[in-house]
């Protein structure tokens, strides 16, 4: 069978972002593996309920519906369960009527390794070594923390990014982070006519912009926004460096310091993925939430 051709996106989920296994998952922590393994087996004609990514999954499938190849979208499961165990996780995507047909049940071990083999730009995942180890080696990751597990209205999918060490690298938040904000504010000043260097997401916000030119701007099923801390004079640098990457995102926010859960809940958002896990945990009730960590504020 030949490869999935390069056009397509393609997404890793684990079983335990997509659908809801807190159950199953405390069996495994109490009473342990066997336990855990008698459990699936005499529950796998139940459905699961679904987890804080379902709703992102389900949109990204629903946009093959408008994509014509070579372009589209193909979702991949890695699992950490085995074939056995995960057999029950296989059955609920055929209930919930998923086209999702690749998958690695990995027996316990780290499903990461496989993520290059099939070619993946995104892992989501509810296991953060396993995020850890994606972004080492190159891949956008991001730990799902949320606890809203409801559908998101309407069929548009609108995905939302912190700049600096998830878009960006974290080169400038360093500079914050180790001399204060006016140190920080002089050098990106400075630098405004230097683009800053790609962060872990910077390859997967390229391949959602390759989807949205598949269609009229006005009619995208995809819209983009980054929510940023930064304020001015901090917003030049990132326009520069978005139009140096010929890379156009539909929204920019420059908050300046403001909570971003106002602006998320406004702008409707989908997933939005931060560094920070303070951001993260305030905006996780309102909107499925990926924590990538990557840069200093995770070191």
């Amino acid at each position: 069978m030949s490869a999935l051709p390069p056009e397509k996106l393609i997404v890793a989920i684990s079983s335990r972002a997509l659908f809801n296994l807190d159950d199953a998952h405390r069996v495994f922590k109490e009473e342990g593996l066997e336990a855990y393994s008698r459990y699936q087996i005499d529950n796998e004609q139940t459905p699961l309920e679904p987890g804080t990514a379902f709703g992102v999954v389900k949109k990204l499938l629903a946009l093959n519906n408008r994509l014509d190849e070579p372009l589209g979208v193909e979702v991949v499961l890695l699992s950490r369960n085995s074939a056995d165990t995960g057999l029950r996780v296989f059955n609920s995507i055929e209930h919930y009527q998923l086209p999702i047909t690749r998958a690695a049940f990995c027996g316990g071990e780290s499903p990461w390794r496989y993520i290059h083999a099939f070619g993946c730009q995104l892992f989501l995942s509810a296991e953060p070594q396993d995020v850890r180890m994606a972004l080492e080696n190159n891949v956008a990751a991001a730990t799902l923390v949320s606890r809203n597990r409801g559908d998101s209205e309407g069929e548009q999918l609108r995905f939302a990014f912190d700049g600096d060490a998830v878009l960006f690298s974290d080169e400038a938040e360093r500079v914050f982070k180790t001399e204060g904000l006016e140190a920080f504010t002089a050098s990106e000043r400075a630098a405004r006519h230097e683009p800053l260097q790609g962060g872990p997401f910077k390859s997967f916000l390229a391949a959602l912009q390759k989807l949205q030119q598949a269609f009229p701007a006005s009619e995208a099923p995809i819209r983009t926004a980054l929510v940023t801390a930064r304020s001015a004079p901090a917003h030049e640098r990132v326009i520069r460096t978005l139009r140096a990457w010929d890379i156009r995102i539909d929204e920019s926010i420059f908050l300046g310091g403001l909570k971003k859960t106002d602006f998320l809940r406004a702008y409707r958002a989908d997933v939005f993925f931060d560094d920070q896990e303070t951001h993260c945990d305030l905006a996780a009730e309102h909107v499925t939430t990926g924590h990538v960590p990557h840069g200093i504020a995770n070191t």
